[in-house]
C-alpha cells in the first residue's frame, strides 16, 4: 500500500473564507483506490510555504503527494513554480495527459499550468483546485499511478 498526502493550496480556504471541497474529494478517491492517506492539509498560495510543505512530506517518505489548487493564471497561483523548486526530475507525461483529457470536457483544460515530478522516492502531482476538475483529472491518471510508483520504489511486479 502506498502512502499519499493531499495538500490544498488556497489563500481563501486556508483563511476560512470558504470550505475546501477539492481536497476531501481527492482524499476519498485515493482511499477508494487503495492508498493510505496519511495527511490532508490546507496552506495559502505562498511559494515558500508550498516548497516547505512539499520538502517536508517528501523527506518523510510519502510516496504520492497530490496538490490541488494554485495552477491557474492568477498572480498568486504559484503551485507549479514551487513544485519546480522541489522536484529533481520532471514527469511531464502525467500533466500532459491530464490536460489532453481535460480538453475533451472543456477547452479551458489548456489553461492548467500544473506539473508533475519526482523528489527522491516521492511523486508530486499538481491538479486543479475546482472540485469537478480535481476529480476528473485525478480520475484520468489514478489507475496508472501504481505502476509508476512501483518503478520509483523498485518494486518488482
Amino acid at each position: 500500500m502506498y502512502i499519499a498526502d493531499v495538500i490544498t493550496v488556497s489563500d481563501r480556504a486556508s483563511s476560512g473564507v470558504y470550505e475546501d471541497k477539492s481536497g476531501p474529494i481527492v482524499c476519498e478517491m485515493l482511499k477508494e483506490a487503495g492508498y493510505e492517506v496519511s495527511k490532508y492539509f490546507i496552506i495559502p498560495d505562498d511559494i515558500d510555504g508550498i516548497i516547505s510543505a512539499l520538502i517536508t512530506e517528501c523527506d518523510k517518505g510519502v510516496h504520492l503527494i497530490i496538490t490541488t489548487g494554485g495552477t491557474g493564471f492568477a498572480e498568486r497561483d504559484v503551485t507549479p513554480e514551487a513544485t519546480k523548486e522541489v522536484i529533481e526530475r520532471e514527469a511531464p507525461g502525467i500533466s500532459e495527459y491530464m490536460r489532453f483529457r481535460s480538453m475533451d470536457i472543456t477547452p479551458r483544460g489548456m489553461l492548467s499550468r500544473g506539473i508533475s515530478g519526482i523528489r527522491g522516492k516521492s511523486l508530486i502531482i499538481n491538479i486543479p483546485g475546482s472540485p469537478k476538475a480535481a476529480a476528473e483529472n485525478l480520475g484520468f491518471i489514478l489507475p496508472h499511478l501504481t505502476h509508476g510508483l512501483d518503478m520509483l520504489n523498485e518494486k518488482k511486479e
